[in-house]
């Protein structure tokens, strides 16, 4: 009897999916469970910012991709924003071609190694996956994108000595550039969209400049998430591989201050993408929030990812609490009070004025606070911060809450229970509860249309008012998930060169 190998080489030039589907029969695929993560133990992380999943093995890689049904109606693509080609880089990973693989991924998304580790897949591809049908889990299409993006990597990694690494990010280019148009365009944050939007672009040919605020590449995705959860070491990755399709990165470049819209004109820019997004925190306007030991979590975690405030003799020291509450039940909430453990919190919660099944983080990433002894104190809303006599935060005034007739959003509204307010001690809490767009360009861009909410307004094809900047991420949405900002940036990247090209 032939292996599965044996028959996929046989009938590889007829139809490699034939030759897979005939290796091993769909009810058999079906009754494989799904991959779990291994991941370092709770009691271990929480000392250490090592990375929490550990990523699949390629034994395990194979026999997840080995569950895929490779349907000829593949509904997990439209749950994805960046519309990956998620059965065909699957069943590359089944065939035990990685390379392959990564390129199909490649193809359509400019961060796969970051996808795979942040995106909420269970919202999108996976949520649409034929196996909840069957009652069943969905193909773990994260963990085999994060699995591909990886091996690639580290062939990149092996294979690149130092000298040429270097010499590729001298130069801005290399052979796995595009023919060039002679056309450059701009980018403004080198967040998610402004790196999807720079590799789209990249692609076509375009001489693509980024233009980052702080002193380091990368946007959100250094500053605003931990590397227990995305390592630098990805992320800097990703950006050398967008080195090497042409990107050109500019630090300390604040686009709007630093430069003018008539200084990109001036200096021969045909077209402008936005992408500066809503690093604006936003607070609840309660007494106290003025006191010492109140800060927003996008000051803690810049601090803390981006400034080393966690290192001995740093020059931005941030406050670190014995009692720290985390205000709020998003992604950025828990990567907060995951944050304060590892800087020697000795107790971490989080204050949520809904229940633990309305919370829009991921959850995953709920699961994992928990095993690292986050407690969490749901219905309830802070209504005031206290103070010590040194102005100081020492506790927090709770309004518990009951849910209510359904919202906008659909979820019950929730609702004071009238009398029901809980002093709980704290001293440092971390306000997460959104966020507003960076105001800069759209202040100071003469002509761009901006909402009441201070959002960029574009039209479908992510054009603005000024038909040369296009924006797209956090500064047109407001807040948005990773995955959602860069496929504004390959939608923006696909409508730019058609206004370029003259084709619109």
């Amino acid at each position: 009897m032939n292996t599965m190998k044996e028959t996929i080489d046989e009938g590889r030039n007829a139809s490699w999916r034939e030759a897979l589907r005939a290796a091993m029969p769909a009810k058999e695929r079906t009754a494989i469970p799904r991959a779990e993560m291994p991941m370092l133990p709770a009691d271990y992380r929480i000392h250490s910012n090592a990375e929490v999943n550990q990523g699949l093995s390629a034994e395990q890689a194979v026999l997840e991709a080995t569950r895929c049904l490779d349907c000829p109606n593949p509904t997990c693509m439209e749950g994805c924003p960046v519309s990956i080609h998620i059965p065909d880089f699957i069943k590359e990973i089944q065939r035990g071609r990685n390379d392959l693989a990564a390129r199909v991924l490649r193809t359509t998304s400019a961060l796969p190694a970051v996808c795979g580790r942040v995106c909420p897949q269970e919202k999108q591809c996976e949520s649409r996956c034929i196996y909840h049908k069957m009652g069943k889990a969905p193909v773990a299409i994260g963990y085999l994108e994060r699995f591909a993006a990886d091996a690639e990597l580290a062939e990149r990694r092996m294979h690149a000595s130092e000298e040429t690494a270097s010499d590729a990010r001298a130069e801005g280019a290399t052979a796995n550039a595009a023919p060039r148009k002679g056309i450059k365009v701009a980018v403004a944050g080198s967040g998610p969209a402004g790196l999807s939007f720079a590799g789209s672009m990249a692609q076509m040919g375009y001489d693509v400049e980024v233009f980052e605020a702080l002193h380091e590449v990368g946007g959100v995705l250094k500053y605003g998430i931990p590397e227990f959860r995305l390592p630098n070491s990805i992320v800097d990755a990703e950006l050398d591989a967008l080195r090497l399709a042409g990107v050109h990165f500019h630090t300390d470049t604040v686009i709007g201050k630093t430069l003018s819209y008539d200084d990109l004109r001036n200096a021969g820019f045909q077209g402008i993408f936005v992408a500066s997004g809503a690093g604006l925190p936003r607070f609840m306007g309660i007494p106290g929030e003025n006191y010492c030991g109140v800060l927003s979590s996008n000051e803690y975690l810049t601090r803390i990812n981006l400034m080393g405030a966690g290192q001995p003799g740093s020059d931005t020291p941030a406050p670190l609490g014995r009692t720290v509450a985390v205000i709020g039940g998003g992604n950025t909430a828990m990567d907060s009070v995951r944050t304060a453990l590892r800087m020697g919190a000795e107790k971490a919660m989080i204050i949520y004025r809904r229940s633990e099944a309305e919370m829009p983080a991921r959850v995953e990433e709920i699961e994992h606070a928990k095993q690292e002894g986050v407690e969490f104190v749901t219905m309830a809303n802070p209504v005031e911060y206290l103070a010590d006599e040194r102005g100081r935060v020492r506790a927090v005034r709770v309004q518990r809450m009951k849910a209510g007739e359904p919202d906008a959003s659909g979820r019950p509204r929730p609702v004071p229970i009238e009398g029901a307010i809980d002093e709980i001690a704290i001293d440092l809490a971390i306000v997460s509860v959104g966020v507003s767009p960076n105001p800069l360009i759209p202040d100071n861009f003469d002509g761009l249309d901006v909402s009441s909410r201070g959002t960029i307004m574009v039209n479908d094809d992510m054009q603005s008012s000024i038909p040369m900047i296009f924006a797209g991420g956090d500064i047109v949405r407001g807040g948005a998930t990773v995955i959602l900002a860069m496929g504004d940036g390959r939608h923006a990247a696909a409508a730019m060169d058609r206004y370029l090209s003259g084709n619109e």
